[in-house]
């Protein structure tokens, strides 16, 4: 079946490793060759071995590929290995895979985000399975085993250099400092985790694969205590690579810190080592490669020195150190000169010599001569004698690796000794970051011991994996089989038994002539053909071969004997030993008793002289047998001691592989990686796994993957039974699978053959359902079809029929046509004749007609023009006759009349002029001409009057005389005037003169205006021009400003939104900053009381029987009385300005943004204005309550007189209140003149019983009342004093109420006291409001005047303006008067303010002194002796109290109060009892009664001791969820209260009238109001962490690994790293579990009275934690991320927010925390081909980081054969889109974030008076007020 056609195969491939192949035929046995196509697409014939007839290995499934574990594979083979690893490395960027109990780590060369804190949060706890393969589940795993099985662990990190043990190692020891944490606060991990740079510095070096090399080996325990918490560590360190001090290959280095060193050389402290650059010493120039790419030196230097100093290596020491590692560095480059071939000097006063020497602080000359000569000895005497330059050579280089190594050993013991904890350790986990196994072109030595080594540890291995295999066969009960497995004793035998290779060579280097090539010669003798695993190369003699367990390798025998003696000479161990320098001879201390560990002695041609020259008896051989301990000889005791360790612990493995030599990013070769994984062992433990039965299932888990396998009839009640049957019809073979207790095990390759059968059933399944479903397709398909063709076929012929009926209707309508036609046209042709005749007709009889005519007019006219003709003629002739008369007419006139122009021109010449220049005088000329003319009008009428009347009238001859008289009068004035014109004619001619001179002047100022126009004109033009432009210029700057206008609007919008949503987050950080600071202060604080108790404890040892005190609750106050800079924002709600509005350019003068301006400005007005109107009416109200409850009772009266005195003003006279005082005051005048007496005898009869009780205090009493009524000058004042005073004190009134029987005289005199004083108040207040009234009307007119004139101004200077100019200056105006209306407003706002306050301060302190009077008297007079008095004139009854909603305790009973409310309730009878809130409501008005007496150190004490006892309860129960919910509800309810009865105006909205008469009088508790805040977040924070530590645990399971929809999701086969089972069972967690756990919270919360608001912020902080949880989770699990996870995801989260629906939480905010989760659900269940499904990822995916995304396509796995994988340029192209997306890199949401809480303001209308406490309490101590 296997090697059937189609089937898939791994074949061989020089290049590749292993090829992938497809059979194109089906293999029969005996075929030599098999047709194989491979994928690159040829074709190939692969011939089988002959031998061996092996067929090639199978390949796994695709759904089997990128498997966590690799024994999931049911193919285990090397190319399945292979491939696996590549597969999860290069595709899905997975560097760690299991591999049975061993982790794989291939080293990525590039930092990956899977290392930080949350990663460690994520793991911790989990089991190993259940999350993917990780160095922390590694950790994990060792921590918990340690834990649960009180066993030590180990954690062995193997591998070759360069492949990243170092790294493994550290991580897995950050993995322990960061989840234990330590015992004490000495920080022991911090210190952990410093060891790391400073081994890695002494340590490490650079080789040509690895820049940070490991050239040591290092086993560190990390100790614990017995509560598993980091206090303390060992380091043991192993075969030191002492050779890199003195030579470096090509491109190496020596180790970090001499490079560190010689880059910090330029310190000031560093200037007396004398050092320089790296390429200066011969020591650290030899590889040529000084500087690593990417690393800073200088800065590493500063880290190691940080490290030793938390450490506890002092300055002085780490100054020591460095002038050691300085001296090796000088000592590098002292140079030796040859006198001979047996001798050498040192030039004298060489310097580095000098400074070594300087350094060291020896002696020179005796440094300088040892380094040239040595001591003999022999048996009688001892001689020095000189030595060879080579010789000298290798002693200075042995000296230096001799220096190194011990202070490489003395940093070790300074290390072990700060990380060394006085605490007994319990206990421990080693981890072990070893070489791995080595092989090189020349292998020496090291390579020798390195390969021993994993020899050792690969058997050790070995042993484990088959242990653990023989345990799980024999845990489950099948038959127990021996697998046969590699054992590499043999190996070790040859290394290490007697007459092995180390015993031969310590054997070797006791003999005095030996050398390598004699001990390689007894190699041969001894091992060559004797043992299979020893060989001798053919071409050299100074070589051999062991096959080791991973490889052949050849070693050089040169240079074994010196290595493995070490050799040093003593006597220059003894010039440093008596160095001045103090810390060098600590070095060598234990020289004394044995040599160091990396150091041996040896005989023969070199010996040491560590041997006085006189020995004293018994000592040399003790010596000498003690110096004879070899390198080889200290390595096998020290790795015999590590496996010794390594036995005794519980074995964690990690093997380390290098991907590349090159160290390229993420980049696989195969040879490499193959090479490795046969050398860890990684093979090996495939190999007996396959030989077993690899692959294991639950029965649940085979029931659920391969049900589709069995028939219904198959199914049973019994799983076990159901699996078995099922198995024993599919799998003919019962060897290829056992059924053990719980699981059934199955031998490589059944898994995949299982899996094949259910990929065929479910294709033949899904081929049926395709055809079924193909079936329905067509056949409704074809009926469409056919019913869509009866349908064309109906319209169709419909449409024919419709055709042919239209043809018919044609065709007989063309006939009728064509008959109409026919007629039309013979009738139109008739027509047309018939037209024509009548035309000639009609034209002729025209013709003849007008000819006629005309011949009859031609007569006629011929007539006329002969009569015209002849009339002509007759006028002509009488015309010339006339004309002719007529000229001579007009030409006598002519003359007559030119003679008489003559005349005229003459007389006008004179005066033409004259009359021009002065027209007056012409006037009066004519005047007087005029009358000249009349007069001789009048004289010539005389005159015919005279002669004509001459003769006749004789007997006026007097008359006439008279009249000639008077007319020769009017003959002189003639003679006058005309005197007068002779002076005018002069006056004329003069003017003409000026004329003249005047014309002259004309013309040239004529010709100035003329060039003075011209100009004017041309500048006219000019301008014209200019405006023209600026015109031009005008307007493209209004469109710029417009365009910028709208940019900048734009801009400012977009700057506006980004910086409010900025404004939120900076709030939001800053609340979460302060919250988290607060977390901390509590935390410290809780510290600080544990350090507090522990200190009393050890102070006061407690003593036999234990006696129980009262708890105290006392605290330091000033701790509370601190006011916080960060401001309750959500308490009173303030209005603040965009601050776009301000930032409007003031020149832009745009229209709309000046008229929006206005319009903003009006509505702050209007809003102001809303402002002042509401506390006018707010004043008016309660005036008017105050007048109304006036015609009843007192008391009613002085409850509502706080109202009155909040504001001045009263109402006017004719308001109803003031009718009805009025009508009061007249009724009561009348009552009150005939009381008037009886008072006044009453009062006498109180001063009098006053008297004789205290009369020395009530003096003095009385005086000190007069004297604070006297500075009380407004009796309004007095009036509210008094009326405080009852309100503080009403129960001294009622004292007096006893004076009389009915209490109506004390009734009627206490109303008409109050009466008068409240009318006098109002009458004075009324009388100043009218003056105030009469002035402010005053100056309004004056201002109106004022504003009239100013407007008028205005208007005149806005007429003036151009249009434009004027707009925007009307603008302006608007702008700035509603400016000063708002700012009046405002003035005016904050004077009623202020008033108010100032009122209310007078008030307090008023009531207070009168009180304190008052109280004082009344306390004086005790009612017995009241009673004893003689006189006993009045009795006032007592009225049913009226409760004020205080509750009074004493002093003393603050603890027992704080004990029973507090500290002794249980929260679960409250809240099913009594009403919600409870406690608080019962604090409060606790504290009421204390503000009330004015008690500040009462009201300081109970809040003090109320916070502290919350405290004390929450840290007592404080993992309750009730406990804390229950004390958060009634935090939150305190602090309400306080706010709610604050009196802040703010917090007074909601309240009743009643509510607001209980508010505080005295004392404003803000203060203490920040601290109950603070203490409500700790609260708060701490029900969160209670919540999440409940409903963690049920996280996971319950939204990921359990099957909501059954049968969804199939489980995939795993390895020996078992996950939790999916499938639902008794101890495990549902989703009911979850909404059932939500449902508890939801209703605890309730039932205690939280805020709404407050329950939304904790659910949504709880959906928070299942949605991070999960999607951490599902991050961290390849096998969650499937298409089916996704749908069973989705279907989870609907549930969820169908919770929230049944809660109406949908507005909490809580649904948008689940968005993360709900898109990495949609982005499994979404196509991923196209690079339209990558667009729509990237749009979808908004609320997922990039990294996020990447992670879920890299590990997104098919369950079925069906889904198809992610391609890895699918993925790259989501990273290109991508990429221009800012966020963060962080993989794993933080789970632990906690949002910034608020707490809004709640008012209660809970009445505080109805509130009635409980007798369950305990609290009768204390009684309603």
């Amino acid at each position: 079946v296997s090697a059937s056609k189609f089937a898939r195969v791994w074949i061989p491939d020089p290049e590749e490793v292993w090829k992938s192949a497809e059979l194109l035929k089906d293999y029969k046995p005996g075929d030599k060759v098999l047709l194989l196509h491979l994928e690159e697409g040829k074709d190939l014939e692969y011939r089988l071995d002959p031998k061996t007839k092996e067929l090639p290995h199978l390949r796994n499934p695709d759904i089997l590929v990128g498997e966590n574990d690799l024994t999931a594979l049911s193919y285990l083979h090397e190319p399945a290995v292979l491939h696996n690893l590549r597969v999860r490395f290069i595709d899905s960027k997975l560097i760690y895979t299991y591999c049975g109990i061993v982790l794989v780590a291939i080293n990525p060369y590039e930092q990956l985000p899977i290392y930080g804190e949350d990663i460690i949060n994520a793991y911790s706890g989990q089991n190993m399975g259940d999350m993917d393969p990780h160095i922390f589940a590694v950790a994990e795993e060792a921590y918990k085993q340690m834990a649960r099985d009180e066993r030590n662990q180990s954690i062995i990190v193997s591998g070759e250099s360069g492949a990243g043990k170092t790294v493994s190692a550290k991580y897995a020891m950050r993995y322990f400092a960061t989840v234990s944490g330590s015992a004490s606060e000495a920080n022991v991990e911090e210190k952990v985790l410093a060891s790391n740079p400073i081994m890695e510095s002494i340590g490490n070096a650079k080789t040509t694969r690895n820049d940070n090399s490991s050239r040591f080996g290092k086993y560190i325990e990390i100790g614990f205590d017995k509560r598993y918490r980091i206090i303390g560590a060992n380091m043991r360190t192993y075969l030191l690579e002492k050779s890199r001090v003195v030579f470096q290959a090509e491109e190496e280095r020596n180790y970090h810190i001499f490079y560190q060193l010689c880059a910090s050389a330029k310190l000031p402290e560093f200037k007396m080592l004398r050092l320089g650059n790296a390429d200066d010493f011969n020591y650290t120039q030899q590889g040529g490669s000084p500087v690593i790419e990417g690393v800073d030196d200088a800065k590493e230097m500063a880290h190691t020195r940080q490290a030793c100093t938390l450490l506890g290596i002092s300055e002085s020491h780490q100054m020591g150190i460095f002038r050691i590692l300085a001296g090796i560095l000088h000592l590098g480059n002292v140079g030796f000169t040859s006198r001979d071939a047996d001798s050498c000097t040192i030039p004298p006063k060489h310097e580095p010599l000098c400074i070594f020497c300087d350094l060291m602080g020896v002696d020179y000359e005796e440094m300088c001569h040892w380094l040239c000569h040595r001591k003999l000895a022999t048996a009688t005497e001892t001689y020095i004698k000189p030595i060879s330059k080579l010789q000298a050579t290798n002693a200075r280089d042995a000296l230096a690796k001799h220096i190194y190594a011990k202070l490489f050993n003395w940093i070790v013991d300074n290390v072990n000794q700060a990380l060394h904890s006085a605490v007994k350790q319990h206990s421990f986990i080693g981890v072990l970051d070893i070489y791995g196994f080595e092989t090189f072109e020349i292998n020496s030595f090291e390579q020798f011991c390195i390969n021993y080594a994993n020899e050792k540890l690969q058997q050790q291995f070995n042993m484990h994996v088959f242990k653990l295999e023989q345990e799980e066969y024999m845990k489950e009960q099948i038959p127990w089989t021996l697998i046969d497995f590699y054992d590499n004793q043999p190996c070790i035998n040859l290394i290490e038994s007697k007459l092995g290779i180390l015993d031969l060579l310590d054997e070797e280097c006791k003999m005095p002539k030996g050398t390598d090539d004699t001990w390689a010669q007894k190699l041969y003798n001894t091992h060559l053909n004797k043992c299979t695993l020893f060989e001798k190369p053919r071409l050299s003699n100074k070589a051999f071969i062991i096959q080791h367990f991973a490889d052949k390798v050849e070693y050089q025998c040169e240079g074994f004997l010196e290595k493995n003696k070490d050799t040093v000479f003593e006597e220059q161990i003894k010039v440093l030993k008596s160095s001045k320098f103090k810390m060098l001879p600590e070095l060598f201390q234990d020289d004394e008793k044995a040599i160091s560990p990396t150091s041996a002695t040896s005989s023969g041609r070199t010996p040491l002289t560590r041997i006085p020259a006189k020995p004293t008896k018994g000592r040399p051989g003790q010596m000498a047998k003690e110096h004879k301990k070899t390198v080889g000889h200290q390595f096998r005791n020290s790795l015999h001691l590590l496996m010794e360790t390594l036995n005794a612990t519980t074995p964690h493995y990690v093997r380390c592989i290098k991907p590349n030599d090159f160290k390229f990013p993420f980049t696989f070769d195969e040879k490499r990686a193959v090479q490795q994984l046969r050398a860890c062992g990684v093979l090996e433990t495939i190999r007996i796994s396959a030989a077993g039965f690899p692959s294991r299932w639950t029965y649940q888990e085979f029931f659920s993957r391969y049900r589709v396998l069995m028939k219904q009839k198959d199914v049973l009640s019994d799983r076990k039974q159901t699996c078995k049957n099922v198995l024993e019809k599919l799998i003919l073979d019962k060897d290829k699978y056992q059924f053990g207790k719980t699981k059934i095990f199955f031998r490589a390759g059944q898994v995949a053959y299982l899996e094949k059968l259910r990929a065929d059933k479910l294709r033949a399944a899904c081929i049926r359902i395709q055809k079924t479903i193909r079936g329905w397709l067509l056949r409704k398909k074809y009926l469409r079809m056919r019913k869509a063709a009866i349908t064309v076929q109906r319209y169709v012929r419909g449409y024919q029929a419709r055709c042919y009926a239209k043809f018919l209707r044609r065709t007989k309508a063309a006939t009728i046509i064509q008959k109409y036609w026919r007629m039309f046209v013979v009738c139109r042709r008739y027509k047309i004749r018939r037209a024509a005749t009548i035309v000639l007709q009609s034209y002729l009889r025209g013709f003849l007609a007008r000819n006629r005519y005309r011949k009859i007019l031609r007569e006629h006219k011929a007539v006329i023009i002969q009569k015209r003709v002849r009339g002509w003629l007759a006028r002509t002739h009488y015309k010339r006759s006339m004309h002719a008369i007529i000229y001579l007419q007009c030409c006598f006139r002519r003359m007559m009349a030119k003679r008489e122009l003559k005349k005229l021109k003459i007389e006008a010449r004179s005066v033409e002029r004259y009359k021009k220049l002065h027209i007056g005088m012409e006037n009066k000329i004519m005047q007087l001409q005029r009358k000249v003319d009349e007069q001789n009008k009048d004289y010539k009428c005389l005159v015919e009057k005279l002669t004509n009347l001459e003769g006749i009238y004789n007997s006026e001859t007097e008359k006439l005389r008279s009249d000639l008289e008077r007319l020769q009068l009017s003959e002189e004035e003639a003679k006058v005037a005309t005197g007068r014109v002779l002076s005018l004619q002069e006056e004329i001619a003069k003017l003409r003169k000026d004329l003249e001179q005047t014309r002259s002047e004309k013309k040239c100022i004529e010709e100035r205006a003329d060039q003075y126009k011209q100009e004017t004109e041309q500048l006219v033009s000019n301008l014209k021009e200019e405006n023209t432009l600026l015109k031009q210029e005008k307007e493209a700057l209004n469109h710029r400003i417009v365009e910028q206008a709208k940019e900048m609007t734009e801009t400012m919008e977009k700057k506006l939104v980004e910086e409010t949503k900025q404004l939120e987050l900076d709030l939001n950080d800053e609340r979460l900053r302060y919250q988290n600071l607060l977390n901390e202060f509590s935390r410290l604080e809780e510290r600080y009381d544990d350090l507090k108790e522990e200190m009393t404890l050890m102070v006061h040892v407690p003593k036999p029987g234990h006696r129980r005190t009262d708890s105290t609750h006392s605290s330091n106050e000033s701790e509370y009385t601190f006011s916080s800079e960060i401001a309750e924002m959500e308490d009173i709600p303030s209005r603040t300005e965009e601050p776009s509005e301000k930032k409007v350019p003031l020149d832009m003068s745009l229209f709309l943004k000046l008229q929006k301006r206005v319009t903003e400005l009006e509505q702050e007005k209007q809003v102001m204005q809303d402002e002042l109107d509401r506390k006018e009416e707010q004043v008016l109200r309660s005036k008017a309550k105050v007048h109304s409850t006036a015609r009843g009772a007192l008391c009613p009266f002085q409850q509502s007189f706080p109202y009155e005195k909040s504001a001045p003003e009263v109402t006017a006279p004719g308001a109803p209140a003031y009718r009805v005082l009025m009508e009061q005051l007249t009724s009561v005048s009348e009552e009150l003149d005939v009381r008037k007496e009886e008072v006044l005898i009453l009062r006498s009869q109180l001063v009098s019983q006053k008297e004789a009780i205290h009369p020395k205090n009530t003096m003095t009493d009385s005086t000190i009342l007069l004297e604070d009524v006297q500075k009380m000058k407004d009796k309004g004042e007095i009036a509210q004093a008094y009326i405080g005073l009852k309100e503080t004190n009403r129960s001294s009134a009622l004292d007096y109420r006893e004076l009389n029987e009915d209490g109506e005289l004390w009734l009627v005199y206490e109303g008409l006291k109050q009466a008068n004083r409240l009318l006098e108040s109002q009458l004075q207040s009324q009388k100043r409001s009218h003056e105030n009234e009469a002035e402010a009307l005053r100056g309004e007119i004056q201002s109106l005047k004022e504003e009239n004139n100013r407007q008028q101004q205005l208007l005149a200077q806005n007429l003036q303006l151009p249009p434009e100019a004027r707009i925007e200056a009307s603008l302006q105006h608007e702008i700035t008067r509603l400016t000063n209306e708002n700012l009046d407003l405002m003035e005016q706002l904050e004077k009623q303010d202020k008033t108010v306050r100032k009122l209310k301060k007078q008030l307090k302190v008023f009531a207070k002194k009168i009180g304190e009077l008052e109280v004082g008297q009344m306390e004086n007079i005790s009612p017995g002796q009241i009673i004893d008095e003689p006189i006993r004139p009045v009795n006032i009854p007592r009225k049913e109290k009226d409760f004020q909603g205080m509750l009074e305790y004493k002093k003393e009973d603050e603890q027992k109060l704080v004990k029973n409310l507090i500290l002794e309730l249980k929260p679960r009878g409250v809240a099913v009892n009594l009403i919600p809130g409870l406690p608080a409501y019962i604090l409060f008005m606790c504290v009421r009664h204390a503000d009330y007496l004015n008690d500040d150190q009462k009201v300081r004490s109970l809040l003090t001791s109320t916070i502290n006892s919350i405290k004390k309860v929450l840290k007592k129960r404080g993992d309750d969820f009730e406990t804390v919910s229950f004390w958060l509800s009634n935090t939150c309810r305190f602090l309400h209260c306080l706010k709610q009865y604050s009196g802040e105006e703010g917090f007074m909205k909601h309240n009743t009238s009643r509510q607001n008469e209980h508010c505080l009088t005295n004392f404003d508790l803000a203060e203490y109001r920040q601290v109950l805040s603070d203490l409500a977040i700790q609260i708060y924070q701490q029900l969160v962490r209670v919540l999440e530590n409940i409903l963690q645990p049920m996280i996971v399971s319950g939204m990921l690994e359990h099957e909501t929809i059954q049968g969804v999701s199939g489980v995939k086969p795993t390895g020996l790293r078992k996950r939790t089972s999916s499938i639902a069972d008794e101890g495990t967690y549902t989703l009911d579990s979850i909404l059932r756990q939500l449902n508890s919270f939801h209703s605890v919360m309730c039932q205690h009275g939280m805020d709404p608001e407050l329950i939304k912020q904790v659910v949504k902080q709880m959906f928070y934690i299942v949605g991070a949880i999960t999607l951490n989770n599902l991050l961290l699990r390849k096998d969650m991320c499937s298409w089916s996870k996704g749908m069973q995801i989705r279907y989870n989260v609907s549930q969820l927010e169908e919770w929230l629906r049944d809660k109406n939480l949908m507005n909490s905010g809580a649904k948008e925390t689940l968005e993360p989760l709900i898109q990495a659900a949609q982005l499994l269940q979404v196509k991923k081909k196209t690079d339209d499904d990558a667009e729509a990822i990237c749009s979808m995916c908004n609320a997922l980081t990039t990294a996020q995304i990447v992670k879920v396509l890299n590990l997104y796995t098919p369950v079925n054969e069906f889904e198809e994988r992610v391609s890895v340029s699918f993925i790259r192209t989501i990273q290109m889109r991508l990429r221009d997306r800012k966020d963060s890199p962080q993989l794993l949401m933080d789970a632990k974030h906690i949002f910034p809480v608020t707490f809004p303001f709640n008012p209660s209308s809970l009445a505080l008076e109805t509130i009635q406490i409980p007798a369950s309490l305990g609290l009768g101590f204390i009684s309603r007020v």
